[in-house]
C-alpha cells in the first residue's frame, strides 16, 4: 500500500531540524527500501526550509502511521501538521527512476486538494508527462475516495509546475519547492 507524508516545519524550527539530521537520516535508512520519493521542500529565494516529502510502499495504515509519527523531527516537535494520506503510484516508478536524473531544473511539489465533486479522470496525469518526477492521488484511509493529487515536477517556474494538475478540479492548489533527498553523496 502506497502512502504520501507530509511533514510540515513548524515556525522557527530550523535549528531543532538541523541538530535532528542524522536522527532523521538514519531513521529514513530504515525505510529505504520502500521509498518512492522523498526529500526536502523550501520556501522564497533565500531556500528556507518548510516540510519534508516522504512517499512509501508499506504494510498498511498503522504502519504508515508508525512512520509518520514516530520520525525523530515529529517527535521532538519540529513539524506543525502531517499530511498522511493512501496514495497511488500512477507511474509506476521511484524518483531514481526518473529520466531527468536528480540535477538539472528547479523541482517542486504541487498539491491538489479536491473540490467536492472530482471531475472524471481527476486521477489519470497529464498528457505531456515526461517532467513528472513522481505523480498520484491523494485517497481516504480506504482508498476509495480520491482527496486531491500529489506530484513531483521538474519546471522552470512555479507557474509552469502548478500546470501539472488540471485547473478547475481542485478547491486548492499549493506549490512547494522541492529536492532530491536523502544524505549527500
Amino acid at each position: 500500500m502506497e502512502f504520501f507524508c507530509y511533514h510540515r516545519d513548524r515556525p522557527g524550527s530550523m535549528p531543532l531540524r538541523h541538530e535532528l539530521l542524522e536522527a532523521h537520516w538514519s531513521y529514513m535508512d530504515g525505510y529505504a527500501s520502500e521509498l518512492i520519493a522523498r526529500g526536502p521542500t523550501f520556501s522564497g529565494p533565500d531556500e528556507v526550509l518548510t516540510g519534508s516529502v516522504h512517499v512509501l510502499d508499506l504494510a498498511g495504515p498503522a504502519a504508515a502511521r508508525a512512520f509518520a509519527f514516530d520520525e525523530p523531527g515529529y517527535q521532538a516537535g519540529a513539524y506543525r501538521d502531517v499530511l498522511l494520506r493512501r496514495w497511488h503510484n500512477t507511474l509506476g516508478r521511484t524518483m531514481w527512476d526518473f529520466p531527468g536524473g536528480r540535477t538539472g531544473g528547479d523541482r517542486f511539489l504541487v498539491l491538489g486538494l479536491a473540490a467536492p465533486a472530482p471531475a472524471a479522470g481527476a486521477t489519470a496525469p497529464p498528457p505531456d508527462a515526461d517532467e513528472l518526477i513522481a505523480y498520484g492521488p491523494l485517497l481516504s484511509d480506504d482508498g476509495d475516495l480520491w482527496l486531491g493529487t500529489a506530484a513531483l515536477v521538474r519546471a522552470p517556474d512555479p507557474e509552469t509546475a502548478r500546470a501539472a494538475l488540471t485547473p478547475g478540479r481542485y478547491a486548492d492548489v499549493e506549490v512547494h519547492r522541492w529536492r532530491f533527498g536523502g544524505r549527500p553523496s
